[in-house]
């Protein structure tokens, strides 16, 4: 078995090493040359720019695992996926227990046992993954988000969770400085739900923000929701008055405490009723959710002046609507800058030929498009949004929640031999299927496939073999989450290329500032940027691309410096077994 261990400059010609290990799943991988993935791309040879030779490396090294990567772990026993492993892998992964995979998901250290390494190749995988993915930032304090946030307004806390009041104070952030950058107030939120992020912009940061749903049950909740913060803070506001100090007692350096009323403008956002029209520019912005009245008359880009802007935003806007943000900046002067935190890859669109009035949400630039191996499955897409911080912590203590998997494939394996045709049948809704024992999870999974669980041996010899399987199924699925963030990077990666490619641009900056963030210069005058902006510990899809047609510096600046904020409070909650999906 023969190997060489990859470079680490991500921008060197060579950052995929050669990997020649045998079994099923792994086969030779050439050194990757500039002359080579220009060649495939069909284009001239000029010198690469960072994120098309990453693009074209990812691609390389997904096509060497694609078998793995696109595996469902449910067919562990089905289809014998431990056998398709290659042997040295095997004699190692099998003697791992899940705090060491932990270690390895994390990328600090490579011993697995007593006197025992990783195989060569087995190390040189665990390095290409973690070069070429876009760092999430830095782990730090709980895992879970605090009960409470104490930076948001407690009439703004109604209804959020948690998570999102954390999301949207950080996103909402970015865009008051994008406000002050561009000279623009006015925000429209694509995908807004019931409207807390809209109501957050509006009510404490002052913005005009018209908020797009496609659901108009949310649209309605949202106004409702909208309507009772206003009664709430005019009872807050008299409340106050009774008790406030007169003017001249007031420092006149004193900002309004956070749970004072006068700290939150009246003003509601403005709720309508469509979605985003992916294939067209400003004037045509929305479709109606169902057929209709047009839309024309609030259409939010459908300005009166050519003058007046917007900002774009999306908080986790799943699939091709987050890559509808992205072609609306890049189509029309209008939208000044927009901020995009994607979720649902698996949603995307993925038409192989690709008309005028029909464009994919995958891929989206020419130069991904065109190197050869760029296709990703559905479950290549689905595995990108796991949650690999979560994952990670509960091999770190070796959590009871790491069973579901190992119960799930060999309940698949039952089900596939009472009757083949029910493959893949979602068996989803067991709830704390963690705590059960076999026989209570099959007795309660078989007949949501319509099978009865008297009929089918769940105590057989063969059902305590599997299970006493399970250490491998956790360090099976382990490899598949270690290429998960590198699918995640390419579709990012792809969507920074299309910007690019829509500018016509050259290469500015790569580095990554204090942020996390990657900066690039564009020559139409908009720049980029991609910002591990939330806590990937509680916020899986934690990375946001925010471009803008003016300079970055000053909306990034700092951003780092009040990550940790939303540490300094108690913390509530119980450990989520769930797929952690964002």
């Amino acid at each position: 078995m023969a190997q060489e261990i990859l470079g680490r400059g991500s921008s060197s010609s060579h950052d995929i090493t050669t990997v020649l290990c045998h079994g099923s799943v792994m086969s030779r991988v050439q050194v990757t040359s500039q002359c080579d993935i220009t060649a495939m791309a069909g284009a001239p040879c000029p010198p690469l720019h960072w994120e098309q030779q990453r693009a074209a490396d990812i691609i390389r090294l997904l096509s060497l695992y694609r078998p793995l990567l696109d595996a469902y772990i449910i067919d562990f026993f089905a289809e014998g996926l431990w056998a398709k492993l290659p042997p040295a892998w095997q004699a190692a992964l099998e003697v791992a227990d899940p705090p060491q995979l932990a270690t390895m998901l994390l990328g600090t250290g490579a011993t697995v046992g007593p006197g025992t390494v990783w195989p060569l190749s087995l190390l040189a995988f665990v390095a290409a993954a973690h070069a070429l993915s876009f760092p999430r930032g830095q782990l730090g304090g709980a895992p879970c988000p605090p009960c409470q946030s104490p930076h948001l307004h407690p009439l703004l806390r109604r209804h959020v969770k948690p998570k999102k009041q954390h999301e949207i104070r950080r996103l909402g952030k970015v865009l008051q400085r994008l406000s002050q950058a561009t000279g623009c107030d006015r925000v429209v939120d694509v995908g807004a739900g019931q409207g807390h992020f809209s109501r957050f912009l509006a009510f404490s940061l002052g913005l005009s923000v018209t908020a797009v749903e496609g659901d108009s049950r949310l649209v309605s909740l949202a106004e409702r929701f909208d309507q009772e913060l206003l009664r709430e803070l005019k009872k807050a506001q008299a409340r106050s008055d009774t008790r406030r100090l007169p003017p001249s007692q007031h420092h006149p350096n004193t900002a309004p405490e956070r749970t004072d009323p006068a700290s939150l403008c009246p003003r509601c956002p403005q709720h309508v009723a469509g979605w985003l029209d992916p294939q067209v520019p400003g004037q045509e912005f929305l479709l109606a959710p169902t057929p209709g009245p047009a839309l024309a008359a609030r259409n939010p880009l459908a300005m009166s002046t050519d003058s007046e802007r917007i900002l774009l935003t999306g908080l986790h806007a799943c699939g091709d609507l987050s890559v509808a943000l992205l072609r609306h900046f890049a189509r029309s002067p209008q939208v000044a800058a927009v901020t995009s935190a994607a979720c649902c890859y698996m949603k995307l669109s993925t038409c192989p030929e690709p008309t005028g009035s029909s464009l994919p949400g995958y891929p989206l630039s020419t130069w991904v498009a065109g190197l050869p191996g760029h296709t990703l499955s559905y479950r290549a897409r689905e595995a990108a949004c796991h949650a690999v911080e979560e994952y990670t912590e509960r091999l770190g203590r070796d959590s009871e929640c790491l069973r579901v998997h190992c119960y799930r494939a060999v309940l698949e394996t039952l089900i596939r031999a009472a009757d083949p045709s029910k493959k893949h049948l979602g068996v989803q809704t067991v709830k704390k299927a963690h705590t059960l024992s076999f026989p209570e999870y099959a007795r309660l999974g078989l007949p949501l496939v319509g099978l009865d669980s008297a009929s089918v041996p769940l105590d057989s010899e063969s059902v305590c073999t599997m299970l006493r399987q399970q250490h491998k199924v956790v360090a099976f699925f382990s490899l598949v989450l270690l290429l998960a963030p590198l699918v995640e990077t390419l579709i990012l990666l792809d969507r920074l290329l299309y910007l690019r490619e829509q500018g016509e641009c050259q290469r500015g900056r790569g580095l990554w500032g204090s942020a996390g963030a990657n900066h690039l210069s564009l020559s139409t005058g908009f720049q980029c940027a991609l910002v591990p902006l939330f806590n990937p510990r509680f916020s899986p899809r934690n990375l946001v691309l925010v471009a803008a047609r003016v300079p970055l510096d000053a909306v990034l600046s700092g951003l780092d410096k009040d990550s940790g904020e939303d540490e300094d409070t108690v913390r509530g909650g119980v450990e989520p077994c769930g797929q952690g999906q964002g």
